[in-house]
């Protein structure tokens, strides 16, 4: 999934990732309906027309603002499971802390899901529920990464239990209670119970 991304990525003009990350910052600075085609073509010194020809339509830039933030957080989740490529539940943990992190500090990420900062719903499902949302490519990426660990569990429960992880982190994500810090380590203590439960299991039955 990440590969794919940035693959893509580097197909892009400059040109049109320069009015996409423009259409980022306004954004974050100002509200999703703060942007409009005549003001980005004015912020890149480009014509209107050529914003249009670069970008398509306003729903196009839409999908091209939410997965340049996408590939913002898969990179993060890429990393840690790269420096613990042994360890899936450290990986989770490093995974979800890192984009607890970035989401605390993301202009853009408030400004969409803050209905005080001119958000609009045509940001919000890119980024949580549709095919290219966030949700669907972090279960991809998730999958993908923890399949050499999934000996113990059939594929239905291994499916169910990728999902549990990431809809947790991203509920967080949307409404942080806590560090991230503590929030990572109660995430890599549920992800250890859904993954490996054969360790839960040894540790009732020393109990009992």
């Amino acid at each position: 999934m990440m590969v794919a991304t940035a693959t893509a990525k580097h197909r892009v003009s400059p040109l049109r990732q320069q009015i996409v990350v423009a259409a980022v910052e306004m954004t974050a600075r100002s509200g999703w309906a703060s942007v409009t085609m005549a003001s980005l073509a004015e912020l890149v010194g480009v014509s209107r027309q050529t914003v249009y020809n670069e970008v398509g339509s306003k729903p196009a830039l839409a999908e091209a603002v939410v997965l340049e933030e996408l590939a913002r957080f898969l990179s993060v989740v890429e990393l840690a499971f790269d420096q613990h490529p042994d360890d899936p539940i450290q990986s989770i943990h490093d995974a979800a802390r890192g984009v607890l992190e970035l989401a605390r500090g993301s202009a853009l990420l408030r400004a969409i899901v803050s209905a005080t900062h001119g958000a609009d719903t045509e940001l919000l499902p890119l980024l949580t529920t549709r095919s290219r949302s966030l949700l669907a490519a972090a279960t991809g990426l998730m999958a993908e990464r923890l399949a050499p660990f999934a000996a113990a569990l059939d594929a239905r429960r291994f499916s169910a239990a990728i999902d549990v992880i990431v809809r947790l982190v991203l509920s967080h994500v949307m409404q942080p209670t806590g560090t991230p810090a503590d929030t990572a380590d109660d995430i890599a203590w549920i992800a250890s119970r859904l993954l490996r439960p054969e360790a839960s299991g040894r540790a009732q039955a020393s109990r009992s």
